[in-house]
């Protein structure tokens, strides 16, 4: 996905064969278009943007789903859709589901798919950590100020 106003950057398919290295870094960096006269242009990008790009749309069809759905708050529908939220908090799935929508418009808006994927791996990875009870102990916090020697 492009940024609005961002141009893709186009190459021959000869370039692609003398120039490999050049074409391979520039499409390490963004997808680049690479022209051929005798069939379709082809567009080329790293296996890192394909599942970003997979994993967004994986995320937009399940958005669309919860929005078509008509019972119960949004919280409650996207816990139904993505069943890791029931490990958070009734508070922490409300704060989860308007924070995942943020990033999805973020992504479509910007063309950059990694907002809403690491905010999705993000929430994932919280309720994981607090599905195997971490985070249930107090915290105990170090007085750093007191081991800091003064001059």
């Amino acid at each position: 996905m492009l940024a609005p106003g961002q141009t893709q950057q186009v190459f021959h398919s000869s370039e692609l064969s003398r120039h490999s290295t050049r074409v391979f870094a520039a499409a390490e960096d963004r997808p680049v278009e690479v022209t051929r006269r005798d069939g379709e242009d082809l567009v080329l990008m790293s296996k890192r943007e394909a599942s970003a790009r997979d994993n967004l749309l994986q995320l937009a069809a399940t958005l669309i789903g919860v929005a078509t759905d008509t019972r119960g708050t949004l919280a409650e529908r996207m816990s139904d859709a993505m069943p890791w939220m029931l490990a958070l908090s009734p508070e922490d799935r409300v704060t989860c589901a308007s924070a995942l929508l943020e990033a999805a418009r973020a992504s479509f808006s910007t063309g950059q798919p990694h907002l809403a994927v690491a905010e999705l791996t993000s929430w994932q990875e919280t309720a994981t950590a607090v599905a195997a009870g971490l985070g249930a102990a107090p915290v105990e916090w170090l007085d750093t100020e007191a081991q800091v020697e003064r001059p």
